[in-house]
C-alpha cells in the first residue's frame, strides 16, 4: 500500500510517537549508564542493557524513517530536522530532543503551565542537567583507561562535566583523548549557549518587571 506523504499524516504520527519517544529518551540513556557505570555487574544485566539500547536506538531510527517520508521533503528533511539528525547519528544528545518533544506536548495544551520566561528556565536547567549526566558517563568511558588520564572515576567525570558546561573550566580535571576533548568541545558550545539563553531570558524579565513598576508608580490617583 502506498501511503501518501503530508503535513497531515506528518503531524498525526508525531502525535502518536511523541510521547512514547519521550518515555523511551530516559530509558536509553540508563541502559548506556548501566554499561559504562556497572563494570563489576553481571554480565548478564550489561547484555540487557545494550539490547535494550539498542532495540530503542531502532525505534529512534524507524521515527527518523517514517517522518523523512512522510513529510515529501526528501532530503531536504534532514536540513529542515537537522536536530533529529544530529541525535539520531549521536545518540548521547537525544536530551536535546527529550526537551523539544516536551516543549510539542505542551503546545497543545490550551494555555502552557509556566510563562514564556519558566518555560525558558525550566527547559535550559532540564537540558543542562541530561546533557552533563550524558557528557559525563562518555568521557567517563572514554577517558578512565587511558594513559595520563585525569579523569579516573566517575566522580571526577560528573565534576569536569558541571565545571564544563557552566564555563568555569578549572582545569583540574580535563579530557586527554581526542573523542574525549570534541565531548568537550562540544559540552562547552551547549553550556555557552544555555547560559546565553537563561541569562537573556532572565534580563528580559527583570525588564518587564521594573518597566511594569515604573508604569504603576506613575499612573495619577484614581478620581483625579
Amino acid at each position: 500500500m502506498h501511503v501518501r506523504p503530508g503535513p497531515d499524516r506528518l503531524r498525526h504520527w508525531e502525535q502518536r510517537t511523541d510521547l512514547p519517544l519521550l518515555v523511551a529518551s530516559p530509558v536509553f540513556l540508563a541502559c548506556y549508564a548501566v554499561r559504562v557505570l556497572a563494570q563489576g555487574a553481571d554480565p548478564l544485566l550489561r547484555d540487557l542493557a545494550l539490547a535494550l539500547a539498542l532495540t530503542i536506538w531502532t525505534g529512534f531510527a524507524l521515527d527518523y524513517g517514517v517522518r523523512l517520508v512522510l513529510s515529501g521533503q526528501g532530503i531536504g528533511f534532514v536540513r529542515t530536522h537537522w536536530l533529529d539528525t544530529v541525535v539520531l547519528v549521536l545518540p548521547l544528545l537525544r536530551p536535546l530532543r527529550i526537551v523539544d518533544t516536551y516543549t510539542k506536548l505542551q503546545r497543545r495544551r490550551e494555555r502552557p503551565r509556566l510563562s514564556l520566561y519558566g518555560r525558558v528556565m525550566s527547559y535550559a536547567s532540564i537540558t543542562s542537567v541530561l546533557l552533563s549526566f550524558s557528557a559525563a558517563l562518555a568521557v567517563y568511558q572514554l577517558e578512565r583507561n587511558a594513559p595520563d588520564a585525569t579523569i579516573v572515576t566517575f566522580g571526577d567525570s560528573v565534576w569536569w562535566a558541571c565545571s564544563t558546561i557552566t564555563t568555569v573550566g578549572y582545569g583540574d580535571a580535563t579530557p586527554v583523548t581526542p573523542l574525549g576533548r570534541a565531548c568537550a568541545v562540544l559540552l562547552m558550545a551547549c553550556g555557552v549557549a544555555l547560559l546565553g539563553a537563561v541569562t537573556g531570558s532572565f534580563s528580559s524579565w527583570l525588564i518587564q518587571v521594573f518597566g511594569r513598576e515604573d508604569r504603576d508608580g506613575h499612573e495619577p490617583p484614581v478620581g483625579r
